[in-house]
């Protein structure tokens, strides 16, 4: 048995070629950040951006790794792959011919990843219009415009750029997925996120330095945040497991079936999608206010900046609901129970049919309000750091959860590799993490 510790990555040789490739893929995603829209005025820009904090520019910015404010060839980033994704997810329940597609198995699945990848497309040439006409309706606070030169060449140059930059996006993410270890498309988002890290741990050592913030309220910051993390990774790994018997049945001469097994249902059965979309809609108000001059508006938008109370309520109450409909949407208790029946599995004590269909709803119902109280605590935790220490937590909120999810679900596809190759894994004995 080989020793314990990350060296042992190092001698399969497949799981190296998996990293290496993840990583020089990651390394291609940053540096096409970095490569700039053709026609924008870049000092201009970068003044609009920072009057636009607080907004869905800002979201959307930092799921693009800070493409979004250098105006990149990749400032669409991946939302419009993931907002495909997700418009199919909701059209599977009222469309017949997509709910045939998914349960197909695999022909189904490559025919929905297909159409995944044309609406990916098609939002993207509407979000790249609406930015191209949108930057030539940008200035700064002097006055000065974004685009040097307006006219339908930009529009047809913006919308061409930023499609392809998409289009290349979403194919590093298939590679790293197909190629590489972890999830593509996670694993981008999530350099992004990490990629603005520094940014942040400048900004608070500045604050440090000017003494708008004192060395008490900074260890406290970081006890919060250890913290924070480790409250996500026991919640993210833990699960509820309902017992699940088989039937022993008679084939011929053999008889099958009788084991024991479980049905796991995640605490957080929705993930970060709701965040997002209640920050989304939350955000509304301060976008439409950067862009028009409204007086009624400007003070609506300011009394729901974040922070204050007529922000987290609504805020919250959008999280709980996001979290039971998306629930609702992506896991069906019928078809559970369905496929149970089918195959000679039952609860014990539970009917087979409604009543398992029944039982597996109440349960999941009663996990769905946990999940939306420990996804509420770690989204609002943002606006409590920055309202009591005057910092800006930058792994807060949404960013937080995406972070810590993908290094857990990245980690268990290393200890997969290495456990199936008879290594001990990356982690020791007792510190891997599991599902409880």
């Amino acid at each position: 048995m080989a020793n314990l510790g990350v060296g042992n990555i190092f001698k399969i040789p497949e799981l190296k070629r998996r990293i290496l490739f993840t990583l020089a893929i990651l390394a291609v995603y940053r540096i096409g950040v970095q490569v700039p829209l053709p026609g924008i005025d870049a000092s201009a820009l970068a003044s609009f951006f920072a009057q636009a904090k607080g907004t869905l520019l800002g979201l959307f910015d930092m799921f693009s790794g800070g493409a979004l404010e250098r105006m990149s060839v990749f400032a669409l980033g991946i939302m419009p792959y993931i907002s495909a994704s997700i418009i199919l997810q909701l059209l599977t329940v009222v469309i017949p011919h997509l709910e045939r597609l998914k349960k197909e198995g695999e022909q189904g699945r490559k025919k929905i990843t297909a159409y995944t990848r044309y609406g990916t497309i098609v939002l993207s040439v509407i979000q790249g219009f609406g930015i191209s006409v949108g930057l030539e309706q940008m200035t700064t606070g002097s006055g000065a415009p974004v685009v040097v030169a307006p006219g339908w060449g930009f529009r047809l140059m913006t919308v061409i750029t930023l499609t392809a930059g998409t289009a290349f996006i979403m194919w590093l993410g298939e590679q790293i997925t197909e190629r590489g270890i972890g999830n593509g498309i996670s694993l981008i988002i999530f350099a992004g996120i990490v990629a603005q890290a520094p940014a942040g741990a400048a900004n608070t050592f500045r604050l440090l330095q000017t003494e708008q913030m004192s060395i008490f309220s900074l260890i406290l910051v970081v006890v919060i945040m250890v913290a924070a993390i480790g409250f996500i990774v026991f919640v993210e790994s833990g699960q509820r497991r309902l017992p699940v018997q088989y039937a022993k049945r008679v084939v011929g001469r053999r008889m099958y079936g009788g084991q024991s097994t479980h049905l796991p249902l995640k605490v957080n059965q929705a993930g970060v999608i709701p965040p997002i979309f209640a920050s989304s809609i939350m955000m509304v108000p301060a976008t439409i206010v950067s862009f028009v001059d409204v007086p009624w508006l400007v003070g609506f938008a300011e009394t729901m900046m974040r922070g204050g109370w007529l922000f987290q309520v609504p805020y919250v109450a959008l999280i709980f609901f996001f979290c039971y409909f998306y629930t609702a949407v992506t896991f069906n208790p019928v078809d559970v129970a369905d496929n149970l029946k089918k195959y000679g599995g039952y609860i014990p004590g539970i009917r087979p049919g409604k009543r398992t269909a029944d039982y597996i709803d109440r349960v999941l119902t009663r996990l769905t309000f946990g999940g939306a109280l420990y996804v509420s605590a770690v989204c609002v935790l943002p606006a409590l750091m920055s309202h009591q220490f005057n910092v800006q937590f930058y792994f807060g909120g949404t960013a937080l959860l995406i972070v810590v999810g993908v290094s857990i679900d990245t980690i268990s596809q290393v200890e997969s590799h290495m456990i199936t190759r008879h290594y001990e894994g990356f982690l020791k004995r007792g510190a891997r993490i599991g599902r409880r």
